[in-house]
């Protein structure tokens, strides 16, 4: 279950026959890939920088895949979250699930993408004509978080994640 956190961009096709290859009791495999939109509450976006804490993110990314295969009887599991400078038709993320069904390997993938963007120690800041912000967590992300029994306010999870780096102590 390869986790990656990396600036360069990932291709879906190598990455999905990497992770069945010498599989054969897969019977489903559930993609998601996030691309960076050119428009953002209502702001044109040019770009966008991703930033994240190395050493915490990739171990607040292994819980969450531990938690999936708690959760489901899964195969494997690969997360790349990309980092550093991107513009907008870039891809930022990859989840990609493999299970024997494909219901599991549909909600893990779900359950999987509403942690990262929920509670994963990532942060963006966008470039707009009205200058840079940082985006902020939606209330829409906490929502589809809750509905697997995780919220942002959670014990056990670290209440600094959702500050941009500058302000971690």
């Amino acid at each position: 279950m390869p986790i990656h956190i990396q600036t360069e961009d990932f291709d879906l096709s190598t990455e999905v026959a990497r992770l069945r290859a010498n599989q054969p009791q897969v019977g489903a495999v559930v993609a998601f890939v996030g691309t960076v939109r050119d428009m953002n509450e209502g702001d044109a976006v040019a770009s966008m920088e991703l930033e994240h804490y190395p050493g915490m993110t990739e171990k607040s990314l292994q819980a969450i895949v531990d938690q999936a295969r708690a959760r489901w009887d899964l195969i494997d599991v690969l997360v790349i979250h990309r980092v550093g400078p991107l513009k907008p038709l870039d891809q930022i993320v990859l989840v990609a699930v493999t299970s024997r069904h494909r219901g599991e390997a549909f909600a893990a993938c779900e359950f999987i993408m509403d942690y990262l963007k929920t509670q994963a120690p990532f942060w963006k800041k966008e470039q707009t004509a009205q200058g840079a912000r940082w985006v902020d967590a939606r209330v829409a992300d906490d929502e589809a978080m809750a509905r697997w029994g995780i919220s942002s306010g959670q014990p056990g999870t670290d209440s600094a994640i959702g500050l941009p780096p500058e302000e971690l102590g």
